[in-house]
């Protein structure tokens, strides 16, 4: 994993990207470089208000844009770890928005991601709806109260598919259905053992769990 110098961790919401994403930033003495929750439309869209999935899409877009841009990744002497892959933004639009919608989307985000680098290595951290919604009730983020197991789903099954055709960059997928680093060390530096080693292609993990 020492040559990877842009890595990208990604996975559907409270998977642990950004938990992650610092701890491997701190083995790496890499930079991380963290997504933003700040969205002013963001509550509305989780409750459904006419809209405003637009409106949060697009806040989503340009920021993403710009946190990468200023990064200047392919000029950094530094690694980086983020905690989101740019391509995830169009995965949720794609789920959030009508047809009309999505036909303005994709034009600001192919003009975006043509200036991007891509990553050398993503980590996609998958898990079941029931998990993903044992975590969110954990986080106790009020906003995310309002997300149905019905969009985990999609989102779960949009992560599949995206990444079962994904051939950017290297990728490890890791289950994290029986593993909880977040908040347990051991299962922690499991994982982090696991990403000391080389990644080819595309390499699954399955972690024993405590």
């Amino acid at each position: 994993m020492s040559a990877a110098r842009y890595i990208a961790i990604e996975g559907p919401l409270r998977v642990g990207k950004t938990s992650l994403a610092r701890s491997l930033a701190e083995r790496l003495r890499a930079r991380p470089l963290l997504d933003s929750e700040e969205n002013p439309f963001l509550g509305n869209f989780y409750r459904g208000e006419s809209g405003s999935a637009f409106r949060a899409q697009m806040y989503f877009l340009m920021s993403r844009y710009q946190r990468i841009h200023e990064a200047d990744i392919s000029h950094s002497h530094t690694p980086i770890v983020a905690d989101h892959l740019f391509e995830k933004d169009k995965l949720f639009a794609y789920i959030n928005l009508n047809d009309d919608e999505v036909a303005i989307y994709d034009r600001y985000y192919r003009h975006f991601k043509e200036q991007l680098p891509a990553p050398d290595l993503v980590v996609y951290l998958k898990a079941p709806t029931d998990i993903l919604r044992e975590r969110i009730a954990r986080k106790n983020v009020a906003d995310e109260s309002h997300i149905s197991d019905e969009y985990i789903d999609e989102v779960v099954r949009a992560y599949e598919h995206f990444f079962a055709h994904y051939k950017a960059a290297d990728v490890l997928v890791v289950d994290t259905s029986k593993s909880d680093f977040v908040h347990r060390e051991k299962d922690l530096e499991e994982l982090l053992e696991e990403l000391s080693r080389p990644v080819q292609g595309t390499q699954y993990f399955l972690p024993l769990g405590s």
